[in-house]
């Protein structure tokens, strides 16, 4: 009951501070002038020699005027940060540092809310009806899934020019699952299990998932020695996760033909019955239930009143998404919502082509491509209307439907992670901090900080199977994120670089995350298997060991203590 009115307190104070700020960036909007938001697409960033001289100035009017006659300072996005720090809060530097930070949760609070509640929601009714099992479903869609926001921020900076912010941003959240999150579920569970019989993990699946992700982070390594990479490089390296797929498909297809029995817990399911919050707040809501007849009228008018006023200021994080996303999940069916996403996501992609087209358009082509959008609105529209029922979500002919939800959910959380490695790049200009390191840290921590709550309370509660469940994903998730989000951006890069190949933007940081997450995994790899692969506190303290040893020296590094 506590942990869950904790984090509703918490959702309700992002969603007050996105008010606020919004309402705090429309007045700088309407005081300001065009520049503070940038609504074409700005490939340059933060990275040009005259940008760098700003620190020289001291007053904020000489470096607001030193940002608008500068335009490599402008980053990628929708907001121009820069502006917003130097000239609106030119002279209240707190408030812009207050500003930035708040809206830093708010974008990471979207980017974490888009993907569960939208694009989960598409990928797990696509694999109902693709009727895949869940050992495929865990390494394919779930891992797709969960590691959207890693993947997607990824592609965004490698194709804005600040690779190292998706290098960093990937492999640092991949080394804080493979460490933090497995030490912390190593601690717990032998705490928890102490007086009965502590979690077994199966070996085989163990290493498995280990030596293939030190191979996976082999193979990357050498693509930063070589310091660049072809297409067909690229393609290969992005290959190996086809590789990893089909062999967590011979190891499950086997265990079922020599077992004969189906031991394989969907994850769904067992996270729905060993979810401890699930429990309690069913519980806690019988026990509301019985004492209802207990509360007075005041309380009750109060309570209406309170949801109200939470309801109007969740509002603009709800709507666009809700009027641009289909859903037909039962438990969020509703038919005007399913009619108006289908009439307005044509429209809702042509502002967004419109927007980030690079040289500009007439406004008779800008025109031509509206009325086309919305004439596709409104027959997608017309047919949705005729084709759905008020009460229950369709039943045939799902697939247009879960596409169009994958295919816009999947927009949203590349336009949110857009603005956020654009935040992230203002924020290491502004700080003189290298983008890179706000990757690995702020961005990694921000990404997998729901995967360590989630995974640990699955292991510690989950028995068994949780205990299972939560170091699997722990090693599947992070092969996921290095090959689907590294190897996707590589391509891209290297197909717009092509015949050339792509110069990899590999910082000495990268080879130390690397060396040092390598030397994480061989130190599972040594232990588990020594303590009969049951869950223990000296390999948890042996991994938290090896992340804030890295964290130490990057952090040594970068007050100047000490160069290589």
């Amino acid at each position: 009951m506590a942990s869950s009115s904790i984090a509703k307190s918490l959702k309700s104070f992002i969603k007050s501070t996105f008010l606020l700020l919004l309402c705090f960036f429309l007045t700088s909007l309407i005081r300001g002038p065009s520049t503070s938001f940038s609504l074409s697409s700005t490939h340059s960033h933060i990275a040009g020699a005259g940008c760098f001289g700003l620190h020289k100035l001291n007053d904020p009017h000489s470096k607001c005027v030193f940002l608008k006659s500068h335009h490599p300072c402008i980053t990628q996005g929708y907001v121009n940060y820069l502006h917003l720090f130097y000239c609106v809060c030119g002279r209240y530097p707190a408030l812009g540092y207050l500003l930035l930070s708040s809206w830093l949760l708010v974008l990471f609070y979207l980017l974490g809310n888009t993907a569960s509640q939208y694009f989960c929601s598409s990928v797990e009714s696509l694999s109902r009806i693709l009727q895949l099992s869940p050992a495929i479903a865990g390494v394919t869609l779930l891992s797709l899934g969960n590691g959207s926001p890693d993947v997607f921020a990824s592609i965004v900076s490698f194709r804005s020019g600040s690779g190292e912010v998706g290098l960093s941003s990937v492999l640092g959240g991949a080394f804080f699952v493979s460490c933090i999150v497995v030490g912390v579920i190593n601690i717990s569970g032998s705490s928890s299990a102490a007086a009965t019989t502590a979690a077994r993990i199966d070996r085989a699946s163990f290493l498995r998932d280990v030596c293939f992700f030190i191979f996976v982070l082999s193979s990357l390594l050498a693509i930063l020695i070589a310091g660049r990479v072809t297409i067909f490089a690229a393609m290969a390296f992005t290959s190996l996760y086809f590789v990893y797929v089909s062999i967590v498909s011979a190891t499950h297809f086997c265990r079922e033909k020599y077992e004969g029995l189906g031991l394989v817990v969907p994850i769904l399911e067992a996270e729905e019955l060993n979810d401890p919050i699930s429990a309690k707040e069913h519980s806690s809501g019988e026990a509301k239930e019985n004492s209802s007849g207990e509360a007075t009228d005041h309380h009750h008018h109060y309570h209406h009143w309170m949801s109200w006023i939470v309801f109007f200021i969740e509002l603009p994080l709800y709507l666009p998404r809700r009027l641009t996303i289909p859903d037909v999940s039962d438990e969020k069916w509703s038919r005007p919502f399913a009619v108006a996403s289908a009439a307005l996501s044509p429209v809702f992609l042509a502002t967004l082509w419109n927007s980030k087209r690079t040289g500009g358009m007439s406004s008779k082509e800008a025109l031509t491509i509206f009325l086309y959008s919305g004439l596709v609105g409104l027959v997608l529209g017309l047919m949705a209307l005729h084709t759905t029922m008020k009460d229950n979500p369709p039943r045939k002919c799902l697939l247009p439907w879960l596409a169009g939800g994958f295919l816009m959910s999947v927009l949203w959380t590349y336009i949110v992670a857009e603005e956020l490695v654009g935040l992230l790049v203002s924020l290491g200009f502004i700080f003189g901090i290298s983008p890179g390191i706000l990757g690995f840290t702020v961005l990694a921590w921000g990404n997998s900080i729901g995967d360590l709550i989630a995974n640990v309370a699955l292991a510690v509660n989950g028995g068994q199977d949780g205990a299972q469940i939560a170091i699997s994903g722990c090693y599947a998730g992070p092969i996921f994120n290095t090959l689907a989000g590294l190897g996707l951006s590589l391509a891209v890069s290297a197909w717009a670089a092509h015949p050339e190949p792509f110069e990899v933007p590999a910082a000495p940081a990268m080879f130390e995350i690397v060396g040092f997450m390598i030397g994480g995994l061989l130190w599972a790899l040594v232990i588990l298997p020594r303590k009969e692969m049951k869950l223990d506190r000296v390999l948890g303290i042996g991994l938290l060991a090896i992340y804030f040893c890295f964290f130490s020296f990057s952090l040594s590094q970068t007050l100047g203590f000490f160069h290589f």
